[in-house]
């Protein structure tokens, strides 16, 4: 436990920033394992629609900075390819 009054703010920023980045990547990641149960299901309507919001909780995790640019455009590109490849 810090005993110096920075150090015992710290812990505290830490701790809320934490949880607000686990939110926003676990929202992330729920949206995107929707996107490909869609597509393994083979409904191209659904995936399409989930494909919407997955790209818009993707871009919400990187400009929170939970996750890098890189990152988001990788998964964007390859949803967007698995939705597109379906007949």
């Amino acid at each position: 436990m810090p005993n110096i009054k920075n150090a015992k703010k710290a812990v505290k920023v830490q701790a809320k920033k934490a949880t607000k980045n686990n939110a926003y990547k676990a929202s992330m990641k729920t949206a995107i394992k929707k996107v490909e149960k869609a597509v393994n299901a083979k409904d191209k309507e659904l995936a399409s629609e989930m494909l919407k919001n997955a790209i818009k909780r993707i871009d919400k995790a990187a400009a929170a900075k939970v996750t890098t640019e890189n990152y988001k455009a990788r998964m964007k590109s390859r949803l967007t390819k698995k939705v597109n490849e379906m007949n």
